[in-house]
Parts: C-alpha cells; structure tokens; sequence
C-alpha cells in the first residue's frame, strides 16, 4: 500500500531535486478518523501504528485496526456521555498510549480536541474550561493531576464531564472501561473539512493564552513536515519527543506521520534522561527522530553514542534555535546532520531544511512551498536579501492548509496578527542570496525555554499574589542550555527585606500555582520597574538593565 500522502498531495522539485511546489486535494468531507485511520486499517489492518513503552520496562503495539477499533469504541462512550459535533474536550493523557486512539474518536464525532499539558494548575485549568466553554476533560490516572482538574471544575458555572484511563478516581467515569460495552463499528458522522477540529491555548505577551483553532485540513499540512522535512519513511517508526499537550505531538506523533505511512515511537518518562532515550532508540531501531534543541544539547553534555544512532536515517528540530557547535559535534557523533525547522501552534511547518536539499548550519532551511512566505519591515514592506524583518505568510489569494483558522473569541489579536491579508507569526529573521532563512527573535516578548512557550504575563499574574510582591515584570534572559531563562523583576513591599531566602520563597510560590516550567529561575529585587508616561512597563529597558 503507497501512503495516503501520496493521494492527498501532489509534490514538485526543482532541477536540484529540491521541493519547490506542493498542494493538497481532498473532498469537503475531509476527516483524519475516517479518511487516513480507517482507510489504512483496512487496507493494511495489521499495520503497524503506535509503539509504546515507558520508563518501568513496560511496553505495547498499537495496529491501525486496534486504533480504528478503539477510536469506535471510545466515540460510543463519548456519545453515552452528551459529547457531539463541536464539543470541546480538553485532554491531558501525557504520554498514555490511550491518546491515540482517543484523538481519531473526537475526530470522528466532530468534536474539538483541546490538548493541554499535565503540568497545568488549578486557575490554569479552571481558565481553559471557561474561555473554550470545555464539556469533558480526559486525563490520566494521577491522583494530583485529578485533584487539580476536580477542583478546577468545582470553581466553574457548568462543570465538564470528567473522565480518567486505568485507574478509579473519585469524580471520574473510566473511558477504558465504558468503552468495552460498545460497538466496535459506528456509522460515519458528517463533518466538513472546513470545521474547526483542533485548539491550542498559545501564550502571548500579554493577556492569557489565546486560543488557536485548527480545522480538518490540519492534519494535511504536516505531510510537508513528516515527509520533506522529518523524512519519515513508509513501515518506519519515527520518534518525537513531546508531551501530547504541546502542538509538537501534532507535529511529530501522530497526523502526518501516519499519512506518511510511518508508526509514531511513544516513550513515556517523568523526567528526561539522555541514555534512556538513547537506550530506546537502540532498542526499538527508530528510524527517524525529531526533538527541541534542549534536548540535543543535553545528549551532548551527557556522551553521544553512535551506537544508538544506528538505525536512525535522519533527526530534525525546531522549537528555538540551536548552536552550531551542538550540530558539529553530534555530526562528529554520529554522522547525521541535525535539519532545523520553523513554525508555531499556529501553523505546521513554515520553514526547513527539507529533504534534497544542502543544509546550511545556523539556517531554519527555505519555506514550506505550502506557504507563500515574506519577510517585511513595519510597514509590511518586503525587506531586501540580509535585512531582518518579520516572517509573514500571504494570505491574500487563499489560506493554506495548515495556518490556523484565528483566535477564538479575540478578535482584536486575529486583527492584529493578520493585517492586510498578512498572518504576523512575530518572528524575524533574514534570507541569504541562496534562500535561506536564518532566525534572528521574538518580535514581542515571548519567552521560549527549553521548548516551552512561556508568556511574562502568565508567570507576573502569580508573582503578583505574593503579599511580599509590590510589582514584578518578567523576562527572558539568554541561557546556552534551554535557550532562555525566565527572569523577574521584583518590586517589594515597603519594609519587605529582599533575601536569598525569599527568592526561593518566590519560586516555590509559583511552581505551586502555574505550571512548573514557567517558574522564574532568576530573580533580582529591584525599587522602581521603568514605566512609559501611560504606566505601561519598560521591557526594553529590562533587557538592558540585565546585559
């Protein structure tokens, strides 16, 4: 059997055998459960697409026909419980094998799937169930993580439908077990392709996390990233490192890889160890792998060995920029090159380094043909080959599949990021005379650490509680291993005392409250935060103060 890719793209290459065209052909009805789980389950039942393990030796294998089968299933429950076309359903599995089948069975009721990571507390939660208006939650079995999102529901008007995988909860129906007395068949729901399928709560410098959304054409968008860019191969088993609460598991574990043909490698760990992912390369012959620079970098610091790259035939990465001296030296490892890619929540992949083509280290690679790319100045004026300017996608003659559908409930950000027919991704880079684009910053403030997107705001609403806290600000500082740090600024209290003491004080005070990685690794007590005339804070000036 050829992959589905094959019979939803057509591909062109230019005379180096670079890809220079791409587009997409579906029907209307376009819907990843039905359309690529099922058809492949089907014509290849005993295909293999998911292999599972995780830290305690425990391990399972997933065939297209189980997940088509399971997908049913828990689609029957789901049904059982009130959940239909266009109910969201937040889900928080981790790395359970159980998200896999989970994903195609909203997808086949026509339900928006919201994932959100497990590290989320209780007013992070309680904030995604009212702005999505969330009618079901589906997590995993942890005891804290279920006291989290049971008292989360508590604090809301209309409390979702809460479900759990495993192991009893008090509060929660098990998905698993409900699903057993259902059918193992459904009958096709209708859905368009042009329905929104798919939301992703991304932070921004302001304000809380906007909410992306996605249709069904999403999936497709990656065949681009899976193909050209992660060079999947046909029966192969590709490894992403991500938690499924992170759009990079839409990225790399799931959508088009599947449609690539290729099985998706799920390694279930609390806390990443460089020689147990190495361990699992060797041990289940991952073929190709994609992973955050962090990561890299950590491999790097703690040995490389080649035996564990034997069977991969490509990595990749994206998610911040990476130093060439890691390229080089896991090049001097290994033999494989490290092919950098750009995008966002917002998007499959904008940039890379694809397939054919000659990297260029230090270089995101040229643009996804998919996207009509522009680098511009303020104005939105195309900037010449070796200036810097923002990274735009022209929307003005169509909307590629694969950028999102806007910002639900926020007009004024979808406004402000698509100007003129221009989507503003508020990244900058510059090109060379060869096409490539090479990554320069944050147009905005947003800080990315160790792969995480973290917004100052999110992390200065929680400082602020603090009864020692006067007023804060928020930064990221530049750090060689998780490419920045979070930092704040802290203004005390009259008669407050900034001490070694409090800081710690500080950090645990957020970690208790917001997800642990947004806790800020650095503090400096300062009097006065700089302020503009109209009271707003001076992050330029931060910036400065910090250098």
């Amino acid at each position: 059997m050829e992959p589905l890719c094959e019979r939803f793209s057509t591909a062109s290459f230019d005379e180096n055998g670079q890809l220079s065209g791409f587009s997409l052909h579906y029907e209307d009805n376009f819907n990843f459960g039905y359309d690529v789980v099922d058809v492949i389950a089907k014509e290849e039942p005993h295909k293999r697409a998911v292999q599972w393990c995780d830290e305690q030796g425990h391990e399972k294998m997933l065939t297209f026909d189980e997940i088509r089968r399971y997908s049913n299933q828990a689609a029957g429950a789901l049904r059982l419980l009130g959940i239909g076309q266009g109910d969201r359903v937040m889900v928080m599995l981790k790395r359970h094998w159980e998200y896999w089948f989970t994903a195609p069975a909203l997808h086949k009721l026509g339900a928006v799937i919201v994932p959100a990571t497990h590290m989320l507390r209780v007013h992070d939660i309680t904030y995604r169930i009212e702005a999505a208006d969330i009618k079901a939650i589906i997590c995993a079995e942890s005891e804290d993580l279920c006291d989290r999102i049971r008292e989360a529901a508590a604090d809301v008007e209309n409390p979702p439908v809460l479900l759990t995988v495993r192991e009893d909860r008090e509060g929660f129906t098990r998905l698993d077990l409900l699903m057993e007395s259902q059918a193992e068949e459904i009958e096709r729901i209708a859905t368009k392709a042009t329905d929104p399928m798919l939301m992703y709560f991304t932070s921004g410098t302001t304000g809380n996390p906007k909410m992306v959304v996605h249709s069904f054409t999403y999936p497709l968008g990656h065949i681009v990233t899976a193909k050209y860019w992660q060079c999947v191969q046909n029966d192969g088993l590709h490894l992403t490192v991500a938690d499924t609460g992170w759009a990079k598991c839409s990225w790399g574990k799931i959508y088009g890889q599947w449609l690539c043909g290729s099985a998706v490698m799920v390694y279930e760990f609390e806390r990443f160890h460089a020689e147990e992912m190495m361990k699992v390369l060797e041990k289940y012959q991952v073929t190709t792998f994609c992973a955050p620079p962090t990561l890299y970098r950590l491999m790097a610091k703690t040995g490389i060995r080649r035996e564990a790259f034997a069977g991969v035939k490509h990595v990749s990465t994206a998610g911040e920029a990476l130093q060439e001296e890691i390229i080089r030296l896991f090049h001097e490892k290994t033999g494989l090159e490290i092919m950098e890619g750009f995008g966002q929540s917002e998007t499959t992949l904008i940039i890379g380094n694809f397939a054919g083509s000659e990297p260029k280290r230090g270089s995101m690679g040229k643009p996804n043909p998919l996207f009509p790319v522009m680098l511009v100045d303020h104005d939105q004026n195309p900037v010449p080959v070796g200036e810097t300017g923002e990274i735009v996608i022209d929307t003005r003659e169509r909307m590629p599949e694969g950028l999102c559908m806007g910002y639900e409930k926020n007009e004024e950000a979808t406004a402000r990021y698509w100007r003129n027919g221009l989507y503003s991704t508020g990244d900058t880079a510059y090109r060379d005379e060869d096409g490539y684009y090479y990554y320069v910053g944050r147009v905005d403030d947003v800080i990315k650490s160790s792969g995480y997107r973290i917004g100052p705001f999110e992390v200065e609403s929680v400082l602020i509680q603090h009864p020692s806290v006067r007023d804060c600000a928020v930064i990221g500082v530049p750090d060689v291993e998780r490419g920045q740090l979070v930092k704040a600024f802290v203004v005390l209290q009259s008669g407050t005392v900034g001490t070694d003491e409090l800081k710690s004080e500080l950090q645990t005070f957020v970690k208790e409250r917001t997800a642990p990685y947004k806790y800020p690794r650095l503090i400096e007590f300062i009097d006065e935060l700089p302020k503009t005339f109209s009271g707003k804070t001076q992050y330029n000036v931060l910036r400065t103060m910090n250098k």
